[in-house]
């Protein structure tokens, strides 16, 4: 494996990398969905893409040798918000 990258994983710093490439996903998918009129309806989206950031975060802070309640934190809020997705998807089928 590269330093490079090596070093980005072991900081956490991968994180921020990965963050923005969901923030780069969520506004392609709702410039999709406002210009073709079809995806994931607005709430789904920023619901499964709220849950997968609070994981990443949980994944930085674990990383950054932060306090195991701290990581729980980012972990409950994950299942919230994975909650909240799964009721958004349930609504539309």
């Amino acid at each position: 494996m590269p330093t490079a990258l090596w070093d980005l994983i072991q900081s956490g710093q991968i994180v921020g990398v990965i963050l923005a490439i969901l923030l780069v996903e969520v506004v392609l998918l709702l410039l999709y969905r406002r210009f073709r009129g079809c995806g994931p309806t607005y709430g789904a989206l920023f619901a499964n893409a709220l849950s997968g950031a609070c994981l990443l975060l949980a994944l930085r802070a674990a990383l950054a040798g932060a306090a195991p309640p701290s990581i729980a934190a980012w972990l409950v809020g994950a299942l919230v918000a994975h909650i909240a997705d799964l009721r958004f998807r349930w609504r539309s089928n």
